[in-house]
């Protein structure tokens, strides 16, 4: 009795977080020649659930630059392969070359590692379908992260859709991109993968084209066809791959118009949906509505704004959204998933197709 009354008031003095406590969620983050990782390591300090166990790059002056901005009990290697056996983190975040995420898939999913990239999945579908498949058997978590994703817009864009505001969806248009990576001061090592036609697998078409596949698929589903067109407009940069994109996505009743470039004279983030009943302009940090009318034009071109609603945590913060579902074992879902991002693979690889040949390219159904 008077044990148990003793371990009563031992517990009574445990700081009050300490006392029934849920354990942290060990992560590691694989690649730091990716310049979201940065951005990442911020989302990770914000989330209370999620302990930032250990960081590879096989970079020494990327390590260097890790090591100042992390606390000291993380542990840094040169070797992921290493880090995965010594540290066993329960999640791992990939920021690496996008060709180089089937191996590292591969080597988590054999140690039964939950696994986050950044978009796109793959550089191919083949390599994106093996993806899922390892995830699927060794009953892991495969998540695809897409900045927009965290946009309240973004989200308000999906629900009022799907609530019929604007009715039948008859036009999507996407319109993502940049200056261009070397225009806006990427790493000399982010950018020496993302110029690279093996590594990147392709350029603007793969650095953008992958978020208006992404929205397409998740309004509208799997197109049937594919066209598009690419133009590398920057000649005196000598580049292997193409800057400037147009793709069709072509739906029995609908279609789908992406644009993504790295020729934008700013950065462009928006996603048009026009229906029956109207239009949605998605932004960054605001929504458009414009119902149906006859006159040509009326307040705003693009519309009113829409409030947007305050996300929690978990809906605006990546690694919050990760940790969350690894804990609850939840699946991924929407833009995000592994299931839809080896859709968005397949129109990838269509339009790389359409751009060799300069034909339509039909899409298999599912």
């Amino acid at each position: 009795m008077h044990k148990v009354l003793f371990l009563c008031f031992m517990a009574a003095l445990l700081p009050a977080g300490v006392q029934g406590q849920t354990p942290k969620t060990r992560l590691a983050i694989i690649g730091l020649d990716h310049d979201h990782v940065w951005g990442l390591l911020n989302d990770i300090a914000q989330v209370p659930g999620a302990d930032l166990a250990a960081i590879s790059d096989p970079h020494p002056e990327l390590i260097a630059r890790a090591k100042r901005r992390v606390p000291s009990g993380v542990k840094l290697y040169a070797d992921y392969v290493k880090m995965l056996d010594e540290v066993r983190p329960e999640g791992v975040i990939i920021t690496t070359e996008t060709d180089h995420h089937l191996s590292i898939v591969r080597e988590c999913a054999k140690r039964h590692i939950n696994v986050e990239m950044e978009k796109p999945m793959a550089t191919t579908a083949a390599d994106a379908r093996t993806m899922l498949r390892l995830a699927q058997e060794n009953h892991i978590l495969l998540m695809v992260n897409y900045v927009n994703n965290w946009f309240p817009s973004t989200q308000e864009v999906y629900r009022q859709v799907r609530a019929g505001k604007i009715g039948t969806i008859d036009k999507i248009v996407v319109q993502f991109g940049h200056q261009g990576p070397r225009e806006i001061g990427v790493s000399k090592e982010f950018a020496a993968w993302l110029y690279d036609p093996v590594k990147n697998g392709g350029g603007a078409v793969m650095d953008f084209a992958c978020y208006g596949a992404d929205l397409a698929v998740w309004l509208e589903g799997k197109p049937a066809k594919v066209f598009a067109r690419a133009l590398t407009l920057k000649t005196s940069q000598h580049n292997r791959v193409e800057d400037d994109v147009v793709m069709v996505l072509e739906y029995p009743g609908a279609t789908a118009v992406n644009e993504p470039s790295w020729d934008w004279p700013y950065t462009m983030e928006r996603i048009a949906v026009f229906g029956l009943k109207g239009s949605l302009l998605g932004l960054p940090n605001a929504l458009l509505y414009r119902a149906y009318n006859m006159e040509a034009s009326i307040g705003s071109p693009d519309g009113e704004p829409e409030p947007l609603p305050s996300l929690p945590l978990q809906q605006s913060n990546p690694v919050a959204y990760y940790v969350a579902h690894i804990r609850n074992h939840e699946p991924i879902q929407g833009l995000l998933s592994g299931e839809l991002n080896v859709e968005v693979n397949e129109i990838l690889d269509a339009a790389k197709k359409s751009i060799r040949t300069g034909k339509v390219v039909s899409l298999p159904a599912d």
